[in-house]
């Protein structure tokens, strides 16, 4: 069981790391490439930069509750 939450953290860790770095910073970002440098004019934020923002929380809280998760397990083992 701890094996497989250790694997996962390792994925999630992965992919978090990926995704906060594909965000825009102050001169743009890896999200640019993926159709986030169309800014709109109403929202102040692209379509893209949103879902990426909402894919990176998602992750972010499943990572979270992984680590949570794996030291609850190492607690009571």
């Amino acid at each position: 069981m701890e094996l497989g939450f250790s694997i996962a953290l390792i994925v999630l860790s992965a992919l978090l790391m990926m995704l906060v770095l594909m965000h825009k910073g102050k001169g743009g970002g890896l999200s640019d490439m993926f159709g986030g440098g169309m800014q709109s004019s109403v929202g102040g934020s692209s379509v893209a930069e949103r879902n990426l923002d909402r894919i990176t929380i998602v992750v972010a809280l499943a990572w979270f509750a992984v680590i949570v998760v794996l030291g609850l397990l190492m607690k009571f083992d």
